[in-house]
């Protein structure tokens, strides 16, 4: 495949993690994998999603472990921001938008995604 560059992370993704940028570089290392492992017949925006919604369900349950571990110390700050962690990670999950930035860039590509 000759070189691309990368999926874009969807802006309303980028937007609602922006306070997580270690979360964004992780959701574009996922997207990055498009571009070395061949789709298997498999539409790549498709594809895409899927791999999003996986790492995004990874996120959700890590945030679950760190509000576990808060509680266990039991210091209120820390379960709040714990909390607060947890409620992005299932918005983002739920509210991935459209993604059009992300869709266009499959058919802008799509003859390399064949």
């Amino acid at each position: 495949m000759p070189h691309l560059p990368p999926p874009p992370i969807p802006q309303t993704l980028r937007d609602m993690l922006k306070d997580y940028p270690e979360h964004i570089e992780r959701l574009q290392e996922v997207l990055n994998t498009m571009l070395t492992k061949p789709s298997h017949g498999v539409d790549p925006f498709d594809r895409a999603i899927w791999k999003l919604e996986g790492r995004l369900e990874t996120f959700i349950s890590e945030a679950r472990g760190e509000l576990k571990a808060a509680e266990a110390i039991g210091d209120p700050a820390v379960i709040e921001l714990a909390k607060a962690k947890k409620f992005v990670m299932g918005s983002a999950r739920l509210n991935m938008g459209g993604m059009p930035d992300l869709f266009r860039y499959f058919q802008d590509h799509k003859e390399l995604f064949e």
